[in-house]
């Protein structure tokens, strides 16, 4: 079996999952394995796998980028979706095909996954610091000239453009300007505003907008007090969108936004949302209610859920499963289609069920899927999405940028 640690380099998902599969020698480790290196997924269910795994429920998952996309395409909004959700080129590439205009990338790695990968539009929404990281980011802007980059800083700017012009190349550029999260943004107003006019007075740099990303309304439990907070938080960085434009700067690019405030952003004036876990949703998220239900936020489908098997069962109403801490068994998680039982950890290697007397009864090795609480730690564990229709996998996509991202 392969490790659920081992990571996934190539960008082509066949060789990734071949050279995965082969051990020291050449051979495959399993006949799963080897069947999913040369894509014969003929007769492969649920029930084959080995656990714990990542099921993505396909129907689920395509219901939810269409319904993005026509979104998008009803409000004039633009989707530069999140990669740090998934990890995974093959989903890019769908959300594209379905209108996206790029990506959004956290770090640096996962940029150079996605650029190495083909998807153009890369935006990395934390700007590098240090001689490595921008090192890595004009080299990545000399391969692909739709990449952009996110600066806050006058330090950051000057080290940047010194860069660039060494290496005799040109990157976009968007400012980031503060909108409630303390750990990245300049001030907004005046000093935005010089920030700006620096970027588009350097000789290497083109300036082409301003990102403001409201992450605490991500979560804000309720439409309306969500609502409320996204504008507010959001309100100062659009004064300074008028303030550059005011003084002839070319700001075509208002960025940020979340799953959680999609349909509040078109209202804030954004031009494209950066909106990731809607593909795949997880608990925390369905909890922080709907414009339509301030209980449950039901507008996207739960299409993730981890696989993991009951392993042993030794009191009544009680039983362990493979899928602990290592795994990112979290507390907050749900059991799919049974939610009276209740999830706790046992250990590294173990998670524990149990459930009240007259609650439905779970046997030893049953498979029992459950829906993740963060989706990008979740994911950032496993080595693959198995795509299911119904009980048969019908596919396998390689998550490709897990160790790249802890390494920045």
């Amino acid at each position: 079996m392969t490790s659920r640690r081992q990571f996934l380099t190539a960008s082509a998902a066949g060789a990734v999952l071949a050279n995965t599969a082969r051990g020291a020698k050449g051979e495959f480790n399993t006949e799963i394995d080897a069947r999913i290196a040369r894509h014969d997924f003929h007769d492969l269910t649920k029930e084959d796998l080995p656990t714990p795994a990542l099921i993505l429920d396909e129907a689920l998952f395509q219901k939810n980028l269409d319904k993005m996309a026509a979104h998008n395409k009803a409000t004039g909004l633009n989707l530069r979706a999140h990669v740090k959700i998934h990890k995974c080129p093959e989903i890019s590439k769908r959300q594209i095909a379905l209108g996206a205009i790029g990506v959004c990338c956290a770090t640096t790695a996962e940029c150079e996954l996605l650029i190495n990968s083909g998807v153009k539009g890369v935006l990395h929404t934390c700007q590098p610091a240090g001689r490595a990281q921008i090192a890595r980011t004009v080299a990545l802007a000399r391969r692909d000239a739709t990449f952009t980059g996110v600066l806050d800083d006058p330090i950051t700017v000057d080290a940047l453009e010194e860069a660039l012009a060494a290496a005799h190349t040109k990157m976009n550029v968007i400012v980031d300007v503060y909108a409630g999260l303390d750990r990245q943004g300049c001030q907004p107003g005046e000093t935005a505003l010089r920030l700006a006019k620096k970027v588009d007075q350097s000789k290497n740099m083109k300036l082409v907008g301003i990102m403001g990303y409201s992450g605490g309304a991500s979560h804000t439990h309720g439409w309306e007090a969500r609502k409320q907070k996204s504008t507010g938080d959001v309100a100062a960085m659009l004064e300074t969108v008028a303030l550059c434009r005011k003084a002839g700067l070319p700001v075509e690019i208002i960025t940020g936004g979340s799953t959680g405030t999609y349909n509040i952003d078109t209202e804030n004036h954004l031009t494209e949302l950066q909106a990731g876990s809607y593909i795949f949703m997880d608990t925390l998220y369905r909890k922080i209610g709907g414009k339509e239900d301030e209980h449950v936020y039901s507008d996207w489908e739960p299409a993730l859920t981890v696989m993991t098997t009951v392993i042993s069962k030794q009191r009544p109403n009680q039983c362990a499963v493979d899928y602990g801490n290592k795994a990112l068994l979290r507390t907050t998680d749900e059991v799919k289609g049974r939610p009276g039982v209740k999830i706790d950890s046992g250990g590294a290697e173990y998670g524990m069920l149990s459930w009240n007397d007259g609650g439905p009864e779970i046997k030893l090795g049953e498979r029992v899927e459950i829906y993740p609480s963060n989706l990008d730690t979740s994911t950032n564990v496993y080595d693959r999405y198995y795509v299911a229709r119904g009980e048969n996998i019908v596919d396998v996509w390689p998550i490709m940028g897990r160790a790249g991202a802890a390494q920045r």
